[in-house]
């Protein structure tokens, strides 16, 4: 049996509990130094290899600052990188294919962005041999009769270019300043700036300077920027962030384009619509976040996505996940339809360098309504005009019950100087303490393990989550989320969405939701709201539809159309003048054939 001990030294604080976990190991009890502290070193060091993996020290660490799993044996001898002792272990690696498009699936902190560092030769691997590092020879000889042993030759020898699009491309103006315009032309290798300029949609922001950009704009030019340099392989952290829809699969058809010029590409991405539509196959990383991931064998792409909604690896026989993910094909017997109206709006203009119009809508007890539209179409403002943050130029919000709302801003700032378990305290009081709150809100949004952590230290998607907590906390009548799958993963995407739609029905409210990820939408909602028009010139909201209609009406403007999986049901979109793509449109069914009608 093969163990992986982990110590978080940021969460371990020895001097503050008694080195607990020195006290009650066994194996120390027994004269075994399995775990020991070192000359000049406060954290403990946990030796692996005579560890009982009994589990005692992770319970009585009060910080939750340990971590140890046991793996089969066969598991070690695939050992590609560790980032030291006690720290995080990769096993395996994704294999580049020359002409494929290969898409990594699975959760934050399970080792994909540190895959794709190893490939572009960001970071060496190691081999889990922290004492005395392989040498290139060495790391090629590990990998011999594999794809990666000549990939990994032509790496040590200079004779192979990666390009490497990275995850957080908000980071990009603290390292580069400058124009868009010019800093692409820098990076024109292959002479298709003018190509890639329209595809992207570049030309408001080609004059502009980098440190003004939005996110989602930073990110068009950061992949923008990847593709116009030549190279054999093109690696893609998450290409999908900050887009709408519609920018989502422009980018997928441009990442597309490079496999057809011969080119070996690997995207992770937790948009499973998106990531179904670019990949000609799928590797699926599997499991613990921040103490060790496994790279799975390739599948076929959707074969691939159904084994990991299904949790369950069956060539390797290993289990990741308890439950099943299914979908369903038209939401459930609505139970908000004979309920009162919670609010109502009517028309409504808003106009600040573009003008928004709002057609009168309502919303029932009970209902769960989607938001969906192209970025700089007024989705946001929608929102901050229910909440009262912006009032109508014309028009009213129209008559209400009682109403309380609760808000999750899209752009979250740390305004609180404290830890997580502070500011939620700070919301229910006492109800924290409750079994209710522990399973409905805590435990879905993953948030045990960040509780004594300060704002500012947390990740993007803890933040994310954090951020969701705070406004599910609130007892409201209304909820309005703006894009809360911004950086989760798709479980934590998908567990939002059961949380959500819990809550909801549980304390009789209603919520709005803006979101770009259509399978969370899908998901999720029972109605959808579609704003149409010209991003960031004019636009109009339509009154909320039913889930098909509103689907149908975005993605006919989108002209994308989606089919659903036979197994899980999942939305899958259809490749651009596919047979089932002219079908749908000459049907003008954009969202899916009904079941009755295609057999599924």
């Amino acid at each position: 049996m093969t163990r992986v001990a982990v110590l978080d030294p940021d969460r371990c604080r020895s001097s503050d509990c008694g080195r607990v976990c020195l006290k009650y190991c066994p194996m120390v009890r027994n004269k075994i130094e399995a775990i020991a502290f070192e000359k000049g070193r406060d954290k403990p060091v946990i030796i692996e290899s005579l560890c009982s993996g009994c589990g005692i020290c992770i319970k009585k660490c009060p910080f939750m600052a340990i971590s140890i799993v046991n793996l089969p044996d066969e598991l070690d001898k695939d050992v590609s990188h560790r980032f030291g002792r006690n720290m995080f272990k990769l096993f395996r690696l994704p294999i580049p294919r020359e002409g494929f498009v290969t898409g990594l699936l699975g959760k934050n902190g399970i080792g994909k962005s540190t895959a794709l560092k190893i490939l572009a030769g960001e970071i060496k691997p190691n081999l889990g041999e922290l004492e005395s590092p392989p040498e290139w020879s060495k790391i090629i000889e590990f990998y011999r009769g594999s794809v990666l042993q000549e990939y990994f030759n032509k790496i040590s020898n200079s004779e192979l270019r990666v390009i490497h699009k990275p995850q957080h491309v908000d980071r990009i103006p603290l390292a580069i300043s400058g124009e868009v315009g010019a800093l692409l032309e820098k990076n024109d290798e292959l002479g298709k700036l003018k190509v890639i300029r329209d595809v992207m949609e570049l030309d408001t922001v080609w004059n502009r300077e980098l440190n003004v950009l939005s996110g989602g704009e930073l990110q068009r030019v950061a992949v923008s920027a990847a593709m116009l340099r030549k190279a054999d392989v093109y690696l893609f952290d998450e290409p999908s962030s900050y887009l709408d829809i519609r920018q989502r699969i422009r980018v997928a058809r441009a990442i597309r384009e490079l496999a057809k010029e011969g080119h070996s590409i690997i995207v992770a991405e937790h948009d499973l619509a998106v990531l179904d539509y670019l990949s000609d196959q799928i590797c699926i990383f599997y499991g613990e976040p921040t103490v060790y991931g496994v790279v799975s064998h390739v599948y076929g792409v959707r074969v691939g996505i159904n084994v990991y909604l299904n949790g369950y690896l069956p060539d390797e026989n290993v289990r990741f996940r308890e439950s099943v993910i299914k979908f369903h094909v038209k939401p459930p017997e609505a139970s908000w339809a004979s309920t009162e109206i919670l609010t109502s709006w009517g028309e409504m203009v808003k106009s600040f360098g573009f003008a928004l119009k709002v057609n009168p809508g309502n919303i029932h007890i009970g209902e769960v309504i989607g938001i969906l539209g192209p970025n700089g179409t007024g989705k946001t403002t929608f929102v901050k005009l229910l909440t009262g943050l912006l009032e109508p130029d014309e028009g009213k919000t129209g008559e209400s019950r009682d109403l309380t709302i609760s808000y999750k801003p899209q752009y979250i700032s740390i305004e609180y100087d404290g830890t997580v378990e502070e500011i939620l305290r700070i919301i229910v009081g006492s109800d924290f303490n409750t079994g209710w709150y522990k399973s409905d809100i805590i435990k879905p949004l993953n948030l045990d393990k960040i509780l004594d952590r300060k704002l500012d230290s947390l990740s993007g998607g803890e933040l994310q989550r954090v951020a969701i907590a705070t406004c599910l906390s609130k007892h409201a009548s209304l909820y309005l989320l703006d894009e809360p799958s911004a950086y989760l993963d798709v479980e934590e995407r998908l567990s939002m969405t059961r949380t959500l739609r819990k809550l909801v029905e549980d304390r009789s409210a209603s919520a709005f939701i803006v979101e770009h990820d259509i399978v969370a939408q899908d998901f999720l909602s029972d109605n959808i709201m579609v704003f149409e028009g010209v991003p960031g010139v004019k636009s109009v909201a339509l009154k909320p539809l039913s889930l098909r209609e509103g689907m149908n009406r975005f993605l006919e403007d989108m002209g994308i159309t989606f089919r659903r999986d036979p197994d899980s049901q999942r939305p899958r979109v259809n490749k651009e003048g596919s047979r089932l793509d002219r079908e749908q449109k000459l049907q003008k069914e954009y969202y899916y054939i009904p079941k009755e009608e295609n057999n599924l």
